[in-house]
């Protein structure tokens, strides 16, 4: 990992070695870098907060060996790819990602999402239907849906962390701080606590602390969580909001972790009523937030068997 002896982490800390190759992509005006392995139809990997692509390390592997083309790409702000001051709201995302599934020289892709990927996974299943052959979502709920749970006190008391993120500025220089962990607090508390044991914990939440020190990062991270709380009430949040009310088509698998503790399985349970295709909801009994690196074995079968 290159980390300057007086500074930060810069981006090429993210091109982690491994059974796969790193690749810069221009999609939708921006260069996305992006984790790449394997030949056959197209699985795209989208990651959450506050990960990068090397959260899919196991999906990337496994799931080339099963036949698949499979891509994992730093989103918009994230590891290195591109962190531009504008464009972190959810229409402009997918629409970075379905431009990212035609600069792969493909028509459609597997598209599988993972908390904020998640959302940008339904996101671009309603926005852009062409681009999704099939959904996959880990960790989270249909964008209207956890818009209603919000209701629930409980939700709201999940969903707290994000208050705090709304102040201009702080979050950022907290994210950076090297005398402050709030990466490690997070996910302490959303993961599932078998996961929490291992060593294989630590080292995600070293390599996630140090992502979120390369310059910008922390700014495009707080921008995704900005935009979600401010544009509740704004016309282009309004206007999202109606477009998320198109049936998604694409067959949907959506996978959920018991035990997590960020988005609670009541608040995801529920958005099959925004799926006119196929659909499936399976319960991760004893998993937290985290599924593809709790349980990454059971996540890839459900991936290759569902993407099959």
């Amino acid at each position: 990992m290159t980390v300057p002896p007086d500074g930060p982490p810069d981006a090429t800390s993210v091109l982690l070695p491994g059974p796969w190759t790193h690749r810069d992509i221009s999609a939708n005006g921006i260069r996305l870098h992006a984790a790449e392995a394997g030949h056959g139809p197209l699985v795209l990997l989208l990651h959450g907060f506050p990960q990068f692509w090397w959260t899919w390390r196991s999906q990337l592997t496994d799931l080339a060996a099963a036949g698949f083309h499979v891509v994992a790409p730093d989103l918009r702000g994230y590891g290195a790819s591109d962190k531009p001051p504008r464009g972190y709201d959810l229409p402009t995302l997918s629409a970075d990602v379905a431009a990212l599934v035609r600069a792969l020289g493909e028509q459609e892709a597997v598209v599988v999402g993972h908390d904020w990927g998640g959302l940008l996974a339904w996101t671009m299943a309603a926005l852009h239907p062409r681009s999704v052959r099939r959904l996959v979502v880990l960790s989270m709920a249909h964008p209207r849906r956890l818009r209603a749970g919000m209701t629930d006190p409980a939700q709201r008391h999940a969903s707290r962390y994000a208050l705090g993120f709304q102040v201009p500025r702080l979050p950022e220089r907290r994210l950076t701080r090297t005398d402050d962990d709030p990466v490690a607090e997070l996910m302490q508390r959303w993961a599932g606590p078998a996961w929490t044991r291992t060593p294989d914990f630590a080292d995600a939440v070293d390599r996630y602390r140090a992502a979120a020190r390369i310059p910008q990062a922390a700014y495009g991270a707080m921008e995704y969580h900005r935009w979600a709380a401010r544009s509740q009430l704004r016309p282009d949040g309004l206007r999202y909001a109606r477009r998320m009310s198109a049936p998604v088509t694409a067959p949907t698998l959506q996978l959920h972790g018991t035990l997590d503790s960020c988005v609670l399985v009541d608040t995801a349970r529920g958005s099959g009523r925004y799926v006119a295709g196929a659909y499936e909801f399976r319960e991760l009994p004893g998993i937290g937030h985290f599924p593809q690196e709790e349980s990454p074995a059971e996540i890839t079968r459900a991936i290759a068997d569902w993407a099959a």
